[in-house]
């Protein structure tokens, strides 16, 4: 016998994308973010290097618009890759984020520890998902969300629900998916998720000012 959630999942995914589609009949777009005028620098962090999206995995992911870069922290001797995809619209038959949890494992990452971590930012404090990932001798600690205006949220399932609610009110289905890559040193996995922590503490408020609101 099937499982009630194996049951319910596509019947909610169904519903959610009815909902969405409705709800932002009357939607009204956002104007893009530039993002070619996000920061060099904040807090402890400065860029090392844009990391272009090739042509093929654009078209796979389907963003409006992508902020990719490589930050390090000199005095602690840390590097970390911050990626922004952002999408103008969700309603039905318009891209939809790619999940990390899928993404990760399709490129030889690992997950060895999951979870959540809820981040006190000056901004608030914002719940995201907490991954450590292996790939042959490489370490990584790994954040991610999902962020639309009113919001930072974790979970698929939750983002999908708030899309609606957020749909009604505010006639817009603008989404991104963050993610943040810690690449690990000889410190461990414990110092790269703090690490991790930190650049994400720093970034968030940043992203902020930097999204259409």
């Amino acid at each position: 016998m099937l499982k009630p959630r194996l049951i319910l999942a596509p019947l909610l995914l169904v519903a959610q994308f009815a909902l969405a589609h409705w709800a932002a009949a009357g939607e009204r777009p956002p104007a893009p973010p530039d993002f070619s005028r996000f920061p060099a620098e904040f807090g402890e962090w400065q860029q090392l290097q844009d990391d272009p999206i090739t042509p093929d995995i654009a078209v796979e992911l389907g963003f409006d618009r992508v902020l990719s870069r490589t930050y390090v922290n000199r005095q602690a001797s840390l590097r970390g890759s911050l990626l922004v995809l952002w999408y103008q619209s969700q309603r039905a038959g318009h891209s939809q984020p790619h999940s990390p949890k899928m993404c990760l494992p399709g490129t030889g990452w690992m997950p060895e520890a999951t979870g959540e971590v809820t981040i006190d930012t000056p901004d608030g404090a914002i719940t995201v998902n907490r991954y450590l990932v292996a790939k042959g001798k490489e370490r990584a600690a790994v954040l991610f969300w999902y962020q639309r205006p009113r919001r930072v949220v974790a979970g698929e399932w939750a983002a999908k629900l708030w899309l609606v609610a957020d749909a009604v009110r505010d006639k817009r289905t603008d989404t991104s998916l963050v993610r943040i890559i810690l690449w690990e040193t000889a410190a461990g996995d414990d110092a790269a998720l703090a690490a991790a922590i930190g650049l994400a503490r720093s970034f968030y408020p940043v992203l902020r000012e930097h999204l259409p609101r």
